[in-house]
């Protein structure tokens, strides 16, 4: 029998590596009392590596754990920020301790460093959050800051972390409003997505912009609610929305499914000192009604400008900032401002995934605008 071969020839494509999820998830109000046996699969020597406050917060969750276990452990902080001079510090502990895998315990910056010490040092890593701040203990990505907390670029990991351990009862001794932060980040990924990956026609990325909006609508109906109840059913929904949901976004559409406005407007404030009192998703939230502005003002988008009022209703709600003034920024000079949004135009930054220009000036103008009310402020290309 022969078969009549199809002129049509499918187009090469190139190799994409996903790295979608962590292999394991465990959640649960005790999860980490439960997850000895998960965490010792992964060698006998673990590193602890966190924020002091972090650290100590876990120690009570973690120590029966280590102990029941027999593991010999050593723990170390990460110091102030994900910086080069921090890493090389924590791969020297690494040595020192002889560890076979790392445990990372905190918030974003602590569980990015002990991801990047993992993947430099080709160990296995279980990542604990203490907040639901952000989704780092997910992704497969650590943001690198100087010394001095300025942002300064992202680093693409080899994969997702080996277990990821959500434990209700440890997430609810962060204050308040870290979870708030969380939500913050976490709504950002429709804003962006939808901007920088809404006309894609690949099946995941369709996919991770769609989990984008629901995530949205999950975050609008659930959040007052949680932040009233700690500890409740809705709150531990909305945690596991900030956490493990905006995660799941970031894995599924992967670099094509990218940050925009919101997420430079961030790293460019990261770059004022007067801003490091605030959390990444405090500001991240800010930066989503600065990009709503941008399109509002150079595009005259009647729908971003409805999107910009709901948030700014949703924001005083829950307690998200809403201007600059919110930040702590109120004071800052024209000079300074000028330095962040630079530093957000660079020509590298995410902000170009806007489907129309922008220019520092512009950008300063929709800073300083973000709870004006529709139609003021026209600004011409």
């Amino acid at each position: 029998m022969t078969h009549t071969q199809s002129t049509k020839t499918a187009t090469p494509t190139a190799i994409y590596s996903l790295t979608i999820a962590p292999a394991c998830v465990l959640r649960g109000q005790n999860a980490l009392a439960q997850a000895g046996n998960a965490i010792a699969r992964f060698g006998r020597r673990p590193l602890i590596v966190g924020g002091s406050n972090s650290l100590a917060a876990a120690q009570p969750y973690l120590q029966p754990i280590l102990e029941q276990q027999q593991l010999q452990s050593a723990q170390t902080a990460y110091g102030k920020d994900c910086s080069e001079r921090g890493l090389e510090t924590l791969r020297a502990a690494v040595q020192t301790h002889k560890a076979d895998f790392i445990i990372g315990v905190g918030g974003g910056k602590a569980l990015d460093a002990a991801k990047l010490l993992a993947h430099q040092c080709k160990i296995a890593i279980v990542t604990i959050p203490t907040s639901a701040a952000t989704c780092a203990a997910w992704t497969a990505l650590s943001n690198i800051y100087s010394e001095q907390g300025a942002f300064q670029y992202d680093v693409t990991l080899a994969r997702c972390p080996d277990l990821l351990i959500l434990d209700y009862g440890l997430i609810q001794t962060a204050p308040q409003r870290t979870l708030v932060a969380g939500i913050g980040d976490a709504i950002a990924k429709w804003y962006e997505a939808s901007v920088s990956s809404g006309h894609s026609e690949q099946t995941l990325i369709i996919s991770a912009v769609q989990q984008a909006r629901i995530l949205r609508d999950i975050l609008f109906q659930k959040s007052a609610a949680a932040l009233k109840e700690p500890g409740s059913e809705t709150w531990q929904e909305v945690t596991d929305a900030a956490v493990l949901l905006a995660g799941v976004i970031g894995g599924i559409g992967g670099a094509g499914c990218r940050t925009v406005a919101a997420h430079a407007v961030h790293n460019g404030l990261t770059h004022l000192l007067a801003s490091h009192g605030t959390l990444h998703g405090e500001k991240v939230a800010y930066g989503i009604l600065v990009q709503l502005r941008l399109e509002e003002i150079l595009q005259n988008n009647q729908l971003a400008a409805t999107a910009r009022q709901q948030l700014l209703k949703f924001y005083a709600e829950i307690g998200l900032p809403q201007t600059l003034d919110d930040l702590g920024l109120g004071d800052v000079s024209l000079t300074q401002l000028q330095r962040a949004a630079e530093i957000a135009c660079y020509p590298n930054s995410d902000i170009h995934r806007l489907p129309f220009k922008v220019v520092p000036e512009q950008l300063m103008a929709a800073m300083v605008s973000t709870t004006a009310p529709v139609g003021e402020l026209k600004i011409k290309n």
